[in-house]
């Protein structure tokens, strides 16, 4: 992790992967002095899938518990974040929702976004309903990379376009773990803030539907998701989401052991 010139938010460990106690407000308000300041830095929304994928590869746990935050992303997160360290997060800072507040921040602060990922189509629907939302937006640029691993050289193609742009917010949506790796991959050339918001370019756009509000509040948007991508999705939603109960059921539960065996063993005070 680069020095940083602020306290970003403190981080817990959630089935070994650092997750930041945040909210909408906090995250935002880091992501602003670190741009203003052209400071580099990695803020990742995780929700369920994700971090699981952290959970069972010691490399890519490695790379995204170097990232500035860990946002919770889906509410289990939250609600894991809540159970393991008796925090009180009272709402999840979701990709979509914190990438709209965030080019909101942008366009009053003067602050020039760029976004990288999904297809052409996708990327101008999205910056048309952006600039009709947030007439004084500097979009510097956007671009939708090929569906394969970029070689060195286009690597530093990217990264002198995005420093060319003198952009100071990069919106990645590649999805998990993709966004991440690359994020992690270009961190140290490039002099902006790298937001990694996952499937919030598709949301934006329209070209995917978004969970209603009564879903997302309960953390049903997997199951919205799924109904609207069942051929796509069941595999993760089937597995991660089991492996994510399982496991988080047993940090509970040794948690819980750790309680009762350190109040039973604490020595009583003697009489005087």
């Amino acid at each position: 992790m680069t020095d940083s010139i602020l306290n970003w938010p403190a981080k817990y460990d959630v089935l070994g992967v650092r997750v930041s106690c945040t909210d909408y407000h906090a995250t935002i308000q880091a992501i602003v002095l670190a741009a203003k300041a052209s400071q580099s830095a990695i803020v990742s929304m995780q929700a369920v899938h994700p971090i699981v994928l952290a959970s069972q590869d010691n490399e890519l746990r490695e790379i995204v518990n170097e990232f500035d935050i860990v946002a919770p992303d889906g509410q289990p997160v939250r609600w894991a974040l809540n159970w393991l360290h008796n925090l009180n997060l009272s709402e999840r800072v979701y990709g979509p929702e914190l990438m709209w507040r965030l080019c909101e921040r942008a366009a009053s602060e003067n602050l020039s976004v760029y976004f990288y990922g999904s297809t052409a189509n996708v990327l101008e629907q999205m910056q048309n309903r952006l600039k009709a939302s947030f007439p004084n937006l500097h979009i510097s640029g956007a671009e939708s990379p090929p569906f394969r691993d970029l070689g060195n050289e286009e690597l530093d193609d990217v990264v002198k376009r995005i420093n060319g742009s003198k952009a100071k917010v990069v919106f990645i949506g590649l999805g998990a773990p993709k966004q991440d790796q690359f994020a992690a991959l270009i961190r140290a050339d490039v002099d902006a803030v790298l937001v990694c918001v996952g499937a919030a370019f598709d949301f934006h756009a329209g070209a995917k539907p978004m969970a209603p509000n009564w879903m997302q509040r309960r953390g049903l948007e997997w199951l919205f998701r799924f109904c609207s991508e069942p051929r796509r999705l069941w595999k993760r939603y089937l597995t991660t989401n089991s492996v994510f109960v399982l496991k988080l059921t047993h940090a509970l539960v040794g948690r819980r052991c750790r309680n009762l065996f350190l109040s039973t063993s604490t020595p009583q005070s003697k009489k005087a």
